[in-house]
């Protein structure tokens, strides 16, 4: 576990050198509410998480602070729907038409306004999913008139093997899309790429490892 001086050192010199517009989403899954507490004594407040059991747990024991700026970014299954609903503000893996339509119904019975991401898969990779491009684009009439949800921009993750200049390409790409939907938020970038992708226009990188180092047990997915 990082020292919290340590800890406030790695965050302000990420803060450091991410461009003016791109914001630090600190991915504390797996991480500890004590991590997570230290971080926000260093100031961050915005942290994304994947688990809902893990994320509903840390939130408990956070109640005494400030509201914090929760988001999920996990593959979010159907019957987790409401849950993620209740307990994050911003979703960045809204990946299918019939979730929208689920995750819009839910949003409406529990009177709640999420901010949404839709994710795109712009390259082939079995293990992502997303929206292709030209799915999206026919899709859209439908998505952008699905209140109460709030479409504020695209998610992407660059598959495996890519080198600086590929990755680079791919978050181009994924903001030209998003600027030709009208929309302004862009969730592109972890520890191993975040710098290509605030490059490419980023507004939020999803860094884990590059924060609080290696989370215990070993690693539970990319960040």
């Amino acid at each position: 576990m990082a020292s919290g001086a340590s800890l406030a050192l790695r965050l302000a010199a990420l803060h450091r050198q991410l461009p003016g517009r791109t914001r630090l989403l600190a991915v504390s899954k797996g991480q500890s509410a004590a991590l997570v507490r230290e971080a926000v004594a260093a100031g961050q407040r915005s942290f994304g998480e994947s688990r809902l059991q893990e994320a509903a747990a840390k939130q408990a024991e956070l109640a005494d602070l400030e509201p914090l700026d929760w988001h999920f970014i996990g593959r979010l299954q159907a019957n987790k729907a409401r849950g993620v609903l209740r307990h994050f503000g911003t979703i960045h893996s809204l990946d299918s038409l019939a979730l929208a339509r689920r995750l819009a119904r839910i949003a409406a019975e529990e009177g709640l306004s999420p901010a949404v991401l839709y994710q795109v898969k712009l390259r082939p990779d079995p293990a992502k999913t997303g929206f292709a491009a030209e799915e999206l684009r026919a899709c859209w009439p439908e998505l952008a008139s699905l209140e109460p949800l709030r479409g504020v921009g695209l998610m992407t993750i660059a598959p495996l093997g890519l080198d600086a200049a590929a990755r680079l390409e791919l978050f181009r790409e994924c903001a030209a899309l998003a600027a030709e939907l009208g929309l302004t938020e862009l969730s592109m970038g972890m520890s191993g790429d975040w710098r290509e992708a605030a490059q490419a226009g980023s507004t939020w990188v999803r860094l884990g490892t590059a924060l609080f180092g290696a989370r215990p047990g070993g690693p539970t997915g990319p960040d």
